[in-house]
């Protein structure tokens, strides 16, 4: 089951990067940093931790993985970002929100609603603490250079 998960986490950021038309040679680390979010994600769920804090530190590791595969190849992060992103896209609750409220259920399309602001919020908070660390490390690295 693990490795169901670990591949199919991996061809859709793969096919994601794909169809976004990122360079090819940053697919397979693409690939990789979307499938150990995904992965994260995953663990954190089945161990019993809440969505949002799932969702907050696979978005933060997803982030950290960008920086690495950034510099490695000399690439902007957001190559790396925007398909490793795919796998955590609350499109499920989303759509069952729009449902919901089409088919008249407004209470339960309100809380899907909810379930995608906390999951996108999560997101953007792992991110917002990946850019924050990144620039804490390069202060720290240029003191050093300096003294």
């Amino acid at each position: 089951m693990i490795f169901i998960h670990f591949i199919f986490s991996y061809l859709s950021t793969v096919a994601f990067g794909v169809l976004t038309n990122v360079p090819r040679r940053t697919l397979l680390a693409s690939g990789l940093t979307g499938s150990i979010g995904w992965m994260v994600f995953y663990f954190m769920r089945e161990a019993g931790s809440s969505l949002g804090l799932a969702n907050f530190v696979a978005a933060f590791l997803i982030g950290c993985g960008s920086i690495l595969f950034s510099r490695l190849k000399k690439i902007p992060m957001l190559v790396f970002i925007v398909p490793s992103l795919v796998p955590l896209v609350p499109g499920g609750p989303a759509y069952l929100a729009v449902r919901e409220i089409v088919i008249g259920d407004g209470d339960r399309g309100l809380y899907y609603i909810l379930v995608v602001a906390v999951t996108a919020g999560a997101i953007a908070g792992g991110f917002v603490l990946t850019t924050l660390v990144e620039k804490l490390v390069a202060r720290y690295q240029y003191s050093q250079i300096k003294s």
